[in-house]
């Protein structure tokens, strides 16, 4: 027995290689039956697990310009991580907009809308169906840039088809949400230009008014016209006047002549007096009908300066309308090109194939997964065990 207060010599303290290879040694049996029950148990549970396959789609992400200045060369540089409390926004926005849309789940739903997956994954609640589908979907980016959806099913014609639905929906609803500056302005000058359409149909019409209403369809003409009318029937009358006194000097006032020389002179004057002051210009008729008369279009002088300022008005209303919405349908065609230019769409890189080969349970990685678990888990137990023999020895010689 070790005397009270003795040392322990350093080389008792030691422990001894040799020794640890004794007890894996006396341990072996369970070691090894434990490491041979484990990859036994996993290749059986592998052999009995449907096969997973899997298929990728890619997709390329349309280039962006790069940030420019101190926030562009910061974050090239990568010293930005090392500032606290600044941050940046996204030198790749379209990438992360492409992902986030994706992974969403509104794209799930269109997804499990688009195969009933709800049935076919015998879920009871949508959300439940969703959770499946996104566990069973890897969207990841590669350092390229390039965008890698990938999708496992038990069917590797369907994990194909659903990874390119992914793709080509993914085009739908960058459209559906897109929000770019060139949208709002298409909108906006859209609308603008539907404003200005009816605008220009008001004033159109109200041409149209004024022209039924003053019998008016040239007026520059028309007045070129009246003032030439007027000044040839002016001098009718003087030369009738003339032609009427040059009679007289011969004939007295019963004479036909002189008579019909009258009714001439007052039949121009009545006409010249409706040209100046309106109330129509009644002209013998050209119809076979002698008695109908035939009404000229013509404008009465008179009103001349406040017709002629309505005109000038609604001629000016009609073209500022004209021009506005010329230039405001040239600007939505600019507008929709900008859009089409700047709305990003998904190019698709590689689109997904059947997998010919399952992708999981993947056998032998399994079986030796499980045999160095179990090694690990064999060598625990057996120094636990030699630790649990030994102190019940000391306890028994104590």
């Amino acid at each position: 027995m070790e005397e009270p207060g003795r040392q322990i010599p350093p080389y008792e303290e030691e422990v001894n290689l040799l020794d640890y290879w004794r007890v894996i040694w006396k341990r072996k049996t369970l070691i090894i039956g434990l490491c041979f029950t484990s990859v036994l148990a996993t290749l059986a549970f592998s052999l009995r697990s449907p096969k997973i396959y899997e298929s990728t789609a890619t997709i390329l992400v349309p280039k962006e310009g790069g940030g420019g200045g101190l926030f562009g060369a910061l974050a090239a540089s990568g010293l930005v991580q090392q500032l606290p409390g600044i941050s940046i926004p996204s030198l790749t926005p379209t990438r992360d907009v492409f992902i986030s849309i994706l992974k969403s789940r509104t794209m799930a739903q269109d997804v499990m809308e688009q195969f009933n997956l709800k049935e076919r994954y015998r879920a009871q609640y949508l959300s439940d169906a969703i959770s499946r589908l996104q566990g069973a979907t890897n969207v990841s980016v590669s350092r390229e840039g390039v965008i890698s959806v990938m999708v496992e099913d038990t069917d590797p014609k369907l994990a194909a088809d659903i990874a390119n639905f992914y793709v080509t929906d993914l085009d739908r609803l960058l459209a559906r949400f897109g929000t770019s500056e060139a949208s709002r302005q298409r909108a906006f000058i859209a609308e603008q230009l539907t404003r200005a359409e009816r605008d220009l149909r008001h004033a159109e019409e109200a041409m149209k008014r004024f022209q039924q209403r003053h019998k008016a369809i040239n007026l520059d003409a028309q007045m070129k016209g009246e003032i030439g009318a007027i000044a040839e029937l002016k001098g009718q009358i003087m030369a009738s006047e003339v032609q009427l006194e040059v009679t007289r000097n011969f004939a007295t006032e019963t004479n036909p002549e002189v008579i019909n020389l009258k009714k001439r002179i007052g039949e121009m004057k009545r006409q010249l007096a409706q040209m100046q002051y309106g109330k129509g210009w009644v002209l013998p008729s050209e119809s076979k009908n002698p008695g109908e008369p035939r009404q000229e279009i013509h404008l009465p002088v008179v009103n001349v300066p406040a017709v002629g300022m309505e005109f000038a008005r609604l001629t000016r209303d009609q073209k500022v309308q004209e021009t506005l919405y010329t230039l405001l349908a040239q600007q939505l065609e600019q507008a929709k090109i900008a859009e089409a230019r700047d709305m990003p769409t998904a190019q698709v890189l590689d689109r997904a194939a059947p997998a010919e080969r399952k992708s999981k349970p993947k056998i032998r990685q399994n079986m030796m997964i499980a045999g160095a678990v179990s090694l690990f888990i064999g060598i625990f137990l057996a120094f636990f065990l030699e630790y649990v023999e030994g102190l019940k020895q000391r306890q028994r010689k104590a």
